[in-house]
């Protein structure tokens, strides 16, 4: 698709086919677009994490109480190692969520080039979804997303609602 084109056409999508996986090959290739992200430093300090198994989903779906989410067949974990990126050195900052919302963007711009349904997700239940993960010292969950494909028959809004352009930039 077109860069340009993918960029309008992508949208969250609210309806999966829980019948239809994606496939390993198809979520290699969304998933390696993550890796490929630039990051502060290049540290690459994240690990994405897709939830497939009927167990794990069962541990993780709650974290998120929608029946939409609940019928996607993965659900995509991104996980940050905040002592591994990089910090800024006269004011502590530090890039993991940076870093972290790059790869993102990636991966849901490369999973609707493939046809393949997101919904980019914050407010989920931390405390829950990290006691499913499992995670190691230093870890933190950034953001989640399903990943699937809509059910047959489901039509894209193709609306986005935005400020005007000239709102948004400035030429100086």
């Amino acid at each position: 698709m077109e860069f340009y084109d993918l960029i309008k056409s992508r949208e969250s999508i609210r309806d999966y086919d829980p019948n239809k996986p994606v496939n390993k090959e198809v979520l290699t290739r969304i998933l390696e677009a993550g890796r490929l992200a630039p990051s502060a430093s290049n540290r690459q300090a994240w690990t994405f994490v897709v939830v497939s198994s009927p167990e794990k989903l069962e541990a993780v779906r709650p974290c998120y109480p929608r029946k939409w989410f609940k019928q996607a067949p993965h659900i995509l974990v991104i996980i940050g190692n905040k002592a591994g990126s990089w910090v800024r050195s006269y004011d502590g900052y530090n890039s993991i969520e940076t870093d972290l919302a790059i790869a993102m963007d990636h991966i849901i711009l490369a999973a609707e080039n493939e046809g393949v349904g997101t919904c980019w997700i914050i407010a989920y239940d931390y405390e829950l979804l990290a006691k499913a993960m499992d995670l190691k010292k230093d870890e933190v969950i950034f953001c989640i997303t399903p990943l699937g494909y809509p059910h047959d028959g489901f039509q894209k809004k193709n609306q986005k609602i935005r400020k005007p352009f000239e709102e948004v930039v400035r030429f100086i």
